[in-house]
Parts: C-alpha cells; structure tokens; sequence
C-alpha cells in the first residue's frame, strides 16, 4: 500500500484520515481527484485567476485542518469542498469590492497594480459579455449555471452540492437562463457570443 497507486485505490473517507494523519501520497491523491473542479468553480463565481487559486488553496487547507467537519453520510467529498469554495469566494469578493471602494473613496487615482488587476480581469475572459452577465446574476443563479451548465453536473448533484432540492435547481437554473439570454440578446440582438 505504500505505492501511488494503491493510494490512488482507497477510499476518500480512508485518503481523508490518512491526508490529517500528515500522508501527503494520500494528500495529493486527494488534492488531484479534486483540484479542478474546485478551481473552476471558484474561476466562474470570482472571475478572477488569482482569487481562484487563492481559493483552492484554502480549501485544502481547509480540508485538512477541518476534515472532522466533513460527514460522509450528508453528501461527497467534493460537494463539502465546493461549499467550502463558495464561502470563500464569497469573503474574496467582499474583500476585492472592500478594497475597490476604499480605493475609489481615496479619490486618487488606482494605482499601477490596481490598473493592471483589472487589465488582468479583462484578458482572463473566455467571453467577455457572457462572463460578465454570468458574474452579475444573484449567487444562487449563478451557482447553478456554473454547476450545471459549465461544470456539466447533473440536476442531483448539483442539489447535494448546493444542499437544496433538485427542483430549486431547476428553477434556479431556468431563471438564470431567462436572465442571461435577455442580458446577452439586449447587447448583441440575435447575434452569438463573439469568441
């Protein structure tokens, strides 16, 4: 069992206790199984490379730190790390508007790294309009389309991930479509999304 690949066979409840016990082979088996959906889920909810990373490393600190929060009986792994991704993009983006308008209050000019974060913002977007109607959809929209539509869960998963029932998914989800085809159609009319 010392191999990788042994590791890579356990389960998650037996790689979590061995991650807290300070294996790291178990550690990165996790990390690795988990570490891009939790990365794209706080890429599409933040719109920003740097709190999205910022976010996935919390939540594997997290993760190891507070597994014992962690009840396999309420739902996955990955839907605990999710919840935990949302919280803290949540207290990332508050902290980014926090700083913008302390920043704006000042009345001096933004600064050289401050002009060059929002250069960042924009270069980042896969579609700008699309990204920025997605960013300005209330959370609970925006969590679905981003679980659903751009991470291809299903309508059950989705629910466990977000700890709701599958028709607040689906409602969810309908009203967020509405919201953004209207949104995108006002800007182009009937045209696609440039690429």
């Amino acid at each position: 069992m010392g191999k990788p690949e042994g590791r890579a066979e356990l389960s998650e409840d037996d790689l979590l206790r061995l991650s807290m016990g300070g294996n790291e082979e178990a550690f990165l088996v996790l990390y690795r199984r988990h570490q891009g959906p939790v990365f794209r889920f706080a890429l599409h909810m933040s719109g920003n490379q740097e709190i999205a990373e910022e976010v996935t490393q919390e939540v594997f600190l997290t993760m190891l730190s507070g597994a014992r929060q962690y009840v396999a009986q309420q739902g996955s792994l990955q839907g605990y790390l999710i919840g935990v991704a949302r919280n803290q993009v949540r207290r990332q983006l508050r902290r980014f508007r926090a700083t913008a308008i302390a920043a704006d209050a000042g009345s001096e000019p933004r600064d050289e790294a401050g002009e060059r974060l929002l250069d960042e913002l924009n270069r980042e977007q896969e579609c700008g309009a699309l990204r920025a109607a997605i960013l300005s959809l209330p959370s609970n929209y925006r969590e679905a389309i981003v679980l659903c539509d751009l991470e291809g869960l299903d309508y059950e998963q989705a629910a466990a991930q977000l700890n709701c029932a599958v028709g607040t998914v689906r409602s969810r989800l309908h009203r967020a479509r509405a919201i953004l085809q209207a949104k995108l159609s006002r800007k182009w009319g009937r045209e696609e999304c440039p690429a």
